[in-house]
């Protein structure tokens, strides 16, 4: 047990100083010091890729910082007023309580304007982190055991991000996001029995009904950034409790990390790039104008705006009902819009794909070992292929969502590009996936053949007897080792279907797809071997040339 004293050097006993005594007693209630010896010394690798998971954090807390700010003035209400504030070309406009205020805000509250333009930036910026940063994880295979249930959590986070997005996109209730709300009420429509009892339940009568802005603002600033919140609180305590994953080098292992403790290294870093995360977001949304609601008008039924496009992150829903065809099925006096309901279907599948990736490579593998070392991308080319597939299908939805943009800006047929799109959905994912693959597999060659014969050094030398030859310069130990860290791992096998007494084993179908699964990831031309200690042995010796 401390005491709040201390002995000078004629050996008097002193009273210590009020921020120690304060420490003091701090301690003796909390247990800090015992908690901040035991994780403030924690060690951190240093690459820059890791910064993508603070840009999201530190994103997070600018938008809650500035949602704050905003709950202060904006009223969610769809009562109807007319407008009197000091923007003249609305003066005299019928208008909701909730438009008018946010005009208020961005011409009446001091700085209102730049912390709405900060916030919406914020937004647009936590959620292409999110997504970069999962693909970083993804493709570098930080997702394996133990750390799939984290993998999870952001993968929630981008889910409810998603939402959360559309929800305070929709506040200001304003012409453009009244127009995406008009769209999000004819894909629930679209679900057969249930979605007009769900459409009645969400907007409170006939759309728009007079209640879904005050519905969308509790689920906006209360529901889901408290649950965001908690799944951020949880990722981060599980990222401590796992400890960080890093690259393979000289040194570094499944057992430990190699890098900078938390204090005071990690943390001062932090704290500067906080703050400049925040300044650039803060430039960002003081020079570019987002979501000018002004100059949209306010929400009216009847009326759709030219051009209306949601923000990026839910381009890809958009494009899935634009380039869907218009089919529809009538039957016992009912219609089924399949041009809209299959758009619904697929989106949250391929969002469940995305979460449930990792236990479904995990049981190709077999692989239950922990891993905290992380893959080079070219090293698990499927895995990549099935990526960078994944990206080229977000893109091409990307464009789909925004044919009539493209038409106009590049004065294009809108039929031409809405079958474009139609054809690359299903063409352009394999043939990424099979260049992808082609591209890894020749880095991993290259990678053999620099581990073998040496780096090109681009030196021509003649020999006596006349022979040109390129100079290869030796790797050294730390470059060979980068490129010879990972691990190769064998497909997995049916084995023989009938013993020694030549009794058939039945095999389930469980059993034949996962081998068929794993042959795909590591068979035969999905791997290239890496170079034994032999064969390295034999060419550095000379008798391989």
């Amino acid at each position: 047990m401390s005491t709040a004293t201390t002995t000078d050097s004629r050996g008097k006993r002193e009273k210590a100083p009020a921020g120690e005594r304060v420490a003091d007693w701090a301690d003796g209630r909390l247990g800090i010091y015992s908690l901040a010896k035991a994780n403030m010394r924690k060690i951190f690798p240093d690459h820059w890729s890791f910064m993508l998971g603070e840009i999201c954090l530190y994103s997070f807390i600018i938008i809650i910082l500035t949602g704050v700010y905003l709950t202060l003035f904006f009223h969610p209400s769809m009562n109807e007023v007319e407008y009197h504030g000091v923007y003249v070309p609305m003066q005299g406009v019928l208008m909701s309580e909730a438009y008018a205020s946010t005009l208020d805000i961005s011409f009446e509250v001091r700085g209102g304007l730049l912390i709405r333009q900060i916030h919406h930036w914020a937004a647009l910026v936590f959620l292409a982190g999110m997504l970069i940063h999962m693909m970083r994880v993804f493709f570098t295979g930080a997702f394996r055991k133990p750390r799939e249930v984290n993998w999870l959590f952001g993968w929630l986070l981008l889910f409810l991000g998603l939402l959360t997005g559309f929800t305070g996109y929709s506040l200001p209730d304003d012409l453009l996001s009244g127009t995406g709300v008009r769209f999000t009420e004819g894909a629930i429509l679209s679900v057969p029995v249930v979605g007009t009892y769900i459409s009645f339940f969400l907007f409170g009568g006939e759309f728009p009904g007079g209640d879904f802005v005050a519905r969308f603002y509790s689920i906006h600033i209360l529901l889901l950034p408290g649950i965001m919140l908690g799944l951020v609180v949880a990722h981060l305590i599980l990222v401590f409790y796992h400890k960080h994953t890093q690259f393979a080098g000289p040194g570094k292992s499944n057992k430990n990390v190699v890098g900078m403790p938390l204090l005071p290294v990690y943390m001062a870093k932090a704290g500067g790039f906080f703050f400049l995360v925040f300044g650039v977001i803060a430039a960002i949304a003081a020079i570019a104008s987002i979501n000018p609601i002004w100059a949209m008008g306010p929400y009216r039924p009847d009326m759709v705006s030219t051009g209306a496009q949601p923000d990026w992150y839910m381009g890809f829903a958009e494009g899935l009902i634009r380039l869907m065809p218009g089919w529809e099925i009538n039957f016992w006096g009912h219609t089924l819009v399949l041009g809209v309901f299959i758009p619904a279907v697929v989106f949250p599948l391929v969002l469940v794909s995305i979460g449930v990736y990792p236990f479904v490579e995990a049981w190709v593998t077999g692989d239950k070992r922990e891993h905290h070392i992380l893959d080079r991308p070219r090293n698990a080319p499927t895995r990549t292929a099935f990526g960078v597939a994944w990206l080229v299908w977000f893109g091409v939805l990307m464009v789909g969502g925004g044919n009539d943009i493209w038409a106009t800006h590049f004065h294009l047929s809108i039929n031409a590009i809405t079958w474009f799109g139609r054809i690359a959905f299903f063409a352009a994912p394999i043939l990424a996936f099979i260049v992808t693959k082609r591209i890894c597999l020749g880095l991993q060659r290259r990678d053999k053949d620099k581990v073998l014969h040496g780096r090109e050094t681009g030196i021509i030398k003649r020999l006596p007897h006349g022979e040109f030859i390129e100079i290869h310069e030796p790797l050294s130990q730390e470059q060979l080792h980068t490129l010879t860290a990972h691990e190769q791992y064998k497909p997995a096998e049916i084995g023989p279907t009938v013993d020694e007494n030549g009794v058939e084993r039945r095999v389930s179908r469980t059993q034949k797809l996962r081998s068929k699964l794993s042959q795909g990831y590591y068979g035969e031309n999905n791997q290239i071997p890496k170079p034994t200690a032999e064969e390295y042995k034999e060419i550095t010796s000379g008798h391989g040339h």
